[in-house]
């Protein structure tokens, strides 16, 4: 393939698509990935709780950041 025979308007096009795409699946993926961690530290705490132990001993034992 020329370099000649590339239209540059449709890679243009393309181009702009896929950016927007990209940054639409990063913001998803940075909501989906904070949503996990909310989960996962309410069920640590739940955990903690169920288990009898403090706020300030799960922390001491290094269980709590």
């Amino acid at each position: 393939m020329s370099i000649n025979s590339i239209d540059h308007n449709e890679i243009a096009d393309v181009s702009s698509k896929w950016d927007f795409k990209d940054e639409t699946a990063t913001n998803v993926a940075r909501c989906k990935r904070q949503q996990a961690e909310a989960r996962r530290r309410i069920e640590m705490l739940r955990d903690i709780r169920d288990s009898g132990l403090t706020i300030e001993e799960a922390k001491e034992l290094g269980l709590l950041h």
